[in-house]
């Protein structure tokens, strides 16, 4: 064999060495790529309420809790107050199973029905004596540090007489708690902020629909 044929034979093995590198590479590219899946999180399993008396005797109309764009997502949000507090942050790898609004939606009915005549929603069309409406303004957790984290949740509450078409009351309820400082904090702390607020708002309807009955 002469050095030419020699010189031949090992620049074709190198192009099919090289051809073959270029096919596997390509093979990896166009494999399905496996991401890991966020871990889904609600607030806890629903608890049972015994039956209240004497609770409040009235037929309430509980619509869906609505929320803001930035709330009206399945997303974690947090802020970091010694960073920016304006821009709020979504954890990459942990999110609610719905969004919070339709959490919210789901426990607030589930107190509620241990302490009315009864809850319907506008799906069911039922009638009603009350509406009570509800606005999710914060649902988030905050960190003034890396390491010091707190929850905070804020709802809007409007009770109306559906009959009247008229406005019986309006309030506030804002809670902060503190929490550790990731996302099974924040998940922790806002299950635990969601039963001390609910319980505030039905105290709260207890007391304006007793107010309303007597007047």
């Amino acid at each position: 064999m002469t050095y030419d044929d020699f010189s031949g034979i090992r620049r074709a093995a190198l192009r099919l060495t090289a051809v073959t590198l270029i096919a596997l590479f390509g093979a990896c590219s166009l494999a399905p790529q496996v991401r890991e899946q966020p871990a889904g999180y609600d607030l806890g399993p629903l608890k049972s309420y015994p039956r209240e008396t004497p609770g409040i005797d009235l037929a309430l109309l509980l619509p869906d809790v609505s929320a803001p764009a930035w709330l009206d997502n399945p997303g974690i949000v947090y802020r970091l107050n010694y960073q920016d507090a304006a821009q709020p942050r979504i954890y990459a790898n942990s999110r609610w199973a719905a969004s919070p609004a339709l959490l919210m939606s789901q426990r607030i009915r589930n107190r509620f029905a241990a302490a009315t005549s009864g809850i319907v929603t506008v799906r069911d069309g039922a009638r009603a004596d009350y509406a009570l409406r509800l606005e999710l303004e914060d649902f988030s957790q905050t960190f003034d540090a890396a390491t010091r984290s707190r929850v905070s949740i804020r709802v809007r509450a409007s009770l109306v007489n559906i009959a009247r078409h008229a406005l019986l009351a309006q309030h506030t309820f804002a809670l902060e708690r503190p929490a550790a400082p990731d996302a099974e904090g924040a998940v922790k702390g806002l299950g635990a902020a969601s039963d001390a607020l609910i319980d505030s708002l039905l105290e709260w309807t207890g007391e304006k629909l007793k107010g309303a009955k007597q007047g």
